[in-house]
């Protein structure tokens, strides 16, 4: 049967990515036909409707189909209509999922940083692009000590992004630990949390000095899998998986907008010492969590988010 559930999900997922390219292929065209930058920005948001109506399709299918129950805490008082930095921790590729269904009707589509490599992937590497999802180049310390000259490229490439967000309400979407956590990296890295890798500060920073004067908030996400962490074929193939997310929606310190993580050091050290105490906070959120649930598995609310 779980086999069963899983390649229904996965047939359902392909044909919904695929019909709803066709539709971004199609605006995508009617976008890059009319020679106005001003008409061009305001039709790009117009195809936010397409990762709508993407999250929308699976979002309907886990419904009926009872594969996942959502308890999610903290959303109140968030909306579509303004800017937000979100903060995940990573476990799964499953993350992706649940963070589209908990915020799919809370706040403006979720866009993320993704690597440049995945470009080349088919359909969804064109859909990212096509859709303004930031493609990041990272260069490793050996590389910029070889070619100074393209210190600071991220930055500037963020900064690039960031005045396309601008003109339309747009959630950005950081999982601060950069991987995946596994127990394998929490052992290399010897991190000082229980429940986190270490958090990297850098895509947090180049988003504040970008555009910390427009966000309206940082939006905290905690994601927790009551059960064990499921993989993405687990996740597809299972029923009622608990998954238990807490939001915490925060405001952004002035002192931490509009500086230059690359340059400044002064400023590049404040906000690793901000993003230290979030994780903090969160490895504590997530021990108490794991604990009360194991004390009394029963009293949770469900929601479906």
């Amino acid at each position: 049967m779980g086999l069963i559930r899983g390649l229904t999900i996965l047939l359902f997922l392909a044909l919904n990515t695929m019909a709803w390219f066709v539709v971004l292929c199609i605006m995508a065209l009617i976008r890059v036909s009319v020679p106005s930058d001003p008409w061009r920005q305001r039709w790009g948001a117009r195809m936010n409707v397409i990762i709508n109506g993407w999250v929308a399709g699976y979002r309907t299918l886990f419904r009926l189909l009872g594969t996942v129950d959502l308890e999610v805490s903290g959303t109140e008082g968030l909306t579509r209509d303004d800017w937000y930095l979100v903060v995940s921790n990573h476990q799964t590729w499953t993350d992706i999922f649940v963070l589209q269904l908990v915020y799919g009707q809370k706040v403006p589509p979720l866009k993320f940083f993704t690597k440049q490599e995945l470009i080349w992937l088919p359909l969804l590497g064109i859909a990212l692009y096509m859709l303004d999802f930031p493609f990041m180049k990272r260069y490793s310390r050996e590389f910029l000590e070889k070619h100074p000259e393209y210190r600071g490229k991220d930055l500037e490439t963020t900064r690039a992004y960031c005045e396309r967000f601008r003109p339309t309400p747009t959630a950005v979407l950081i999982f601060v630990e950069g991987t995946r956590f596994t127990p394998e990296k929490h052992a290399a890295q010897q991190s000082p949390y229980r429940h986190l890798l270490r958090p990297r500060a850098g895509g947090v920073g180049f988003i504040l000095g970008a555009m910390g004067d427009q966000l309206r908030g940082l939006i905290d996400t905690t994601i927790v899998y009551p059960g064990g962490t499921p993989t993405f074929w687990q996740f597809l193939c299972g029923r009622r998986q608990r998954v238990q997310v807490l939001v915490e929606h925060k405001r952004l310190p002035v002192e931490l907008t509009g500086g230059d993580y690359v340059r400044d050091e002064n400023y590049r050290r404040r906000i690793q010492n901000w993003v230290d105490e979030l994780w903090q906070h969160k490895d504590g959120r997530i021990d108490a969590l794991i604990h009360a649930t194991s004390s009394h598995p029963s009293t949770a609310t469900v929601s479906d988010g």
